[in-house]
């Protein structure tokens, strides 16, 4: 194994990323102990590595701790993760098989090889390894060397919502947000977790600026990404967000799963037993009345818990009346879902039907409540 100490000028002014910051909250970027490997190993998810930005792409800033976002320039040195990743809006992308050129495939930090992209997309922003990130010992740090303490707890488990969508972009973390508003306004002591996707700071900082006492992320649980895990270790990222959230002391949990049920983590993790014991009730957020009818049929099939519908299909009351008319639940704004008692009535495992029928027959409800007929024309 080739290995060098950093350079102090390269270290002091190496932009660390979301992914990375832990080496930061933990201070290893101050002691001037981090050294490089050059080794020719294929690097692992969740190694950290420090790159150069050498061409700028369709991520022109990297994301950073408490939702901050620095700007990056060509010959930027920068501390990143790699890992797979998984958005069907942006890039899909592997872990390279060496420390040859690569991409930045999400603004969080996550460095990798695109293998395909959405059509909207720009090419991905450019990086050159400089070498992999190692200890005073010379050992490469990965994020499960980093990842925060879990501490079991006798309490029980307080009761949990989980938000699953259609899609990436179906409005999910709104949705979450929201309740997460509506439970804090309640008097609650909520604790929120992403227990799914692509580490970004983005998600986490808006869960904590709407009210969460504390807030993780399968990145605070040594994971980048959680696209190819084995399924075992996304239970265990399940199980260990919600007993951190329960030794802080929540007494209400709202849980955020990325990307569609589709998806195959997604797909996988509700499926399994202790998805079923750990959440009471299901917010169900879809981008159009068609994905929404499926989505939710798709759940009830599954036998889980879905209580009601939100998301981006919202934005629209002729696609609310769609979907409230092939359905038996209600369908939320955002905005309704932080008035606290609406928030303390899904936790509680729903409110009803939530709506009335319309003069057709259908049901037509509204971030208030019940919509007439003529409110939707």
């Amino acid at each position: 194994m080739q290995s060098a100490r950093f350079n102090a000028s390269v270290n002091a002014a190496a932009k660390v990323s979301y992914t990375a910051r832990r080496l930061v909250e933990l201070g290893h970027g101050s002691t001037g102990t981090l050294g490089l490997s050059r080794q020719d190993a294929r690097p692992r998810a969740g190694d950290l590595v420090l790159c150069r930005v050498t061409e700028i792409g369709q991520h022109k800033s990297l994301g950073q701790a408490l939702g901050k976002r620095n700007r990056l320039f060509v010959g930027d040195t920068i501390i990143v993760a790699y890992g797979a990743r998984y958005a069907p809006d942006q890039f899909e992308s592997e872990v390279p098989d060496d420390l040859g050129p690569c991409d930045l495939a999400a603004g969080g930090g996550i460095a990798g090889r695109v293998v395909s992209s959405h059509a909207r997309m720009n090419p991905p922003t450019r990086l050159q390894p400089l070498g992999l990130v190692t200890d005073e010992h010379g050992a490469v740090i990965n994020l499960a060397r980093l990842a925060r303490p879990v501490v079991p707890v006798l309490a029980p488990r307080p009761r949990t919502i989980a938000v699953l969508g259609t899609s990436m972009n179906a409005g999910k973390t709104t949705v979450a947000a929201a309740l997460i508003r509506g439970l804090s306004l309640a008097g609650r002591r909520v604790g929120a977790a992403k227990v799914t996707g692509t580490g970004a700071p983005g998600d986490p900082t808006l869960m904590a600026d709407a009210g969460a006492s504390r807030v993780i992320d399968f990145t605070d649980l040594g994971f980048p990404t959680t696209y190819q895990l084995p399924i075992p270790q996304v239970i265990r990222i399940l199980r260990s967000a919600i007993t951190d959230l329960t030794s802080h002391q929540a007494d209400a949990i709202v849980l955020e799963v990325a990307d569609g049920i589709l998806q195959r983590e997604t797909a996988a993790l509700m499926r399994t037993p202790e998805f079923r014991a750990d959440v009471d009730c299901i917010v169900f957020a879809a981008g159009d009345s068609v994905s929404a009818v499926a989505g939710v049929r798709q759940l009830r099939e599954e036998g889980l818990p879905v209580m009601a519908l939100s998301g981006v299909l919202t934005a629209s009351p002729l696609a609310m009346a769609e979907a409230v008319a092939g359905l038996d639940i209600p369908v939320f704004e955002a905005a309704a879902l932080s008035d606290p008692a609406v928030a303390e009535q899904m936790l509680a495992g729903g409110v009803g039907n939530g709506s009335r029928p319309a003069e057709d027959g259908s049901r037509l409800t509204d971030c208030n409540g019940p919509l007439t007929a003529e409110s939707v024309a």
